[in-house]
């Protein structure tokens, strides 16, 4: 074999070699990406379910308040 097709051989496997462990390496840094963005998702989520509670138990207080300041005029 010529020497110019054995180096176009070993140019197209490193070419196919290097592709693929890009394509691989973008693949588990986006799979990454998409799970901490679902974990901050998450933790969002259970923030606002949490959220009108704490403004049902302020408003509870805030009229517990009122009782109070007007039982001492």
């Amino acid at each position: 074999m010529d020497s110019t097709v054995i180096c176009a051989l070993v140019s197209l496997v490193g070419t196919i070699i290097g592709s693929l462990g890009g394509i691989l390496v973008s693949s588990k840094l986006t799979v990454y990406r998409l799970e901490q963005l679902e974990n901050r998702v998450a933790e969002h989520n259970n923030f606002a379910r949490r959220m009108p509670v704490l403004e049902e138990r302020i408003e509870q207080i805030e009229h517990r308040i009122e009782r109070m300041e007007n039982r001492d005029n």
